[in-house]
């Protein structure tokens, strides 16, 4: 099957970015906004992100514009019917996921591909929720997606193998590194990542430093461009927190238990980069 038409569903960050790297590799897409306010929202995210890459020197403005024009925001689930490869950009919940995949199912024709965008559940659980767990995959990207270079595929009981080579060839037309994860909680990059940003909300919470000092001791010391509290401001505290329960719960590890104030964080609506409030503050 020859990919040609992809479909997003969800118009967030993540939505939005995975939408840009498919519109400048070439592909059509449509993207599935239900509020009818966020879809001129998400379009404009997008053409913000294409301007700056124009006013940088890494792309045409006439490429810009191509892309642009290959996209498309609708408001119906139905109307993704045209793709051959959908990807999920959801709330990180299971239950909602499953419903969206079960919706896709009967909408899509036979041979298209579903893809979740998920950073810790099930792939073969998700999969559950269609009649074609065989073409059911995880595609992890990581935020920003048309910074980042990493692309996990992660491989569900029943995904089959010309899915993941055609997912496969997905990732390389997008400009990405591919690796295949097992489709075992937080694949393989959350499930080293996440116990490395909860070591860090805790040492905070006890008073060991102040925000700032932890960061930039990892940063100095570590060599690493983004210290783990703001890390974790621009994942998204609630999804960080989010794959830490899953973590958690799988395994029963302490070695994953979300620190209390990363919880009341999350309670309160300071979630980071994307509601100006976090570890830091940051202009919106």
């Amino acid at each position: 099957m020859i990919v040609q038409t992809i479909g997003v569903v969800g118009c967030g960050q993540m939505g939005a970015g995975i939408a840009e790297v498919s519109l400048l590799a070439g592909y059509d897409v449509i993207i599935y906004g239900r509020n009818e306010d966020i879809r001129p929202a998400c379009r404009g995210r997008i053409q913000q992100s294409l301007q700056r890459a124009v006013s940088r020197g890494k792309l045409e403005a006439h490429e810009a514009e191509a892309a642009l024009a290959r996209l498309r925001g609708v408001a119906y689930l139905a109307e993704l019917a045209a793709a051959e490869l959908v990807i999920e950009c959801v709330a990180e919940d299971l239950a909602l996921k499953q419903s969206v995949f079960r919706s896709l199912d009967d909408i899509l024709r036979p041979a298209a591909i579903l893809a979740s965008n998920t950073s810790s559940l099930s792939i073969s659980e998700i999969a559950l929720a269609t009649r074609r767990p065989d073409k059911v995959l995880g595609m992890h990207f990581f935020n920003p997606v048309p910074v980042m270079r990493l692309l996990e595929l992660v491989r569900g009981l029943h995904t089959s193998d010309e899915t993941l080579a055609i997912a496969r060839k997905v990732g390389a037309y997008l400009g990405k590194t591919t690796i295949t994860a097992p489709d075992s909680p937080g694949f393989i990059v959350n499930r080293l990542l996440i116990p490395y940003i909860v070591e860090a909300v805790g040492a905070y919470e006890a008073g060991l430093a102040e925000a700032a000092v932890v960061d930039n001791a990892v940063k100095l010391g570590m060599g690493h461009p983004l210290g783990p509290l703001a890390l974790a401001d621009l994942i998204g505290l609630d999804v960080t927190l989010a794959i830490a329960d899953t973590l958690y719960q799988s395994s029963g590890d302490p070695y994953f238990k979300a620190p209390p104030l990363l919880r009341r964080m999350v309670a309160v609506g300071q979630l980071g980069r994307k509601t100006g409030q976090g570890f830091f503050e940051y202009r919106r």
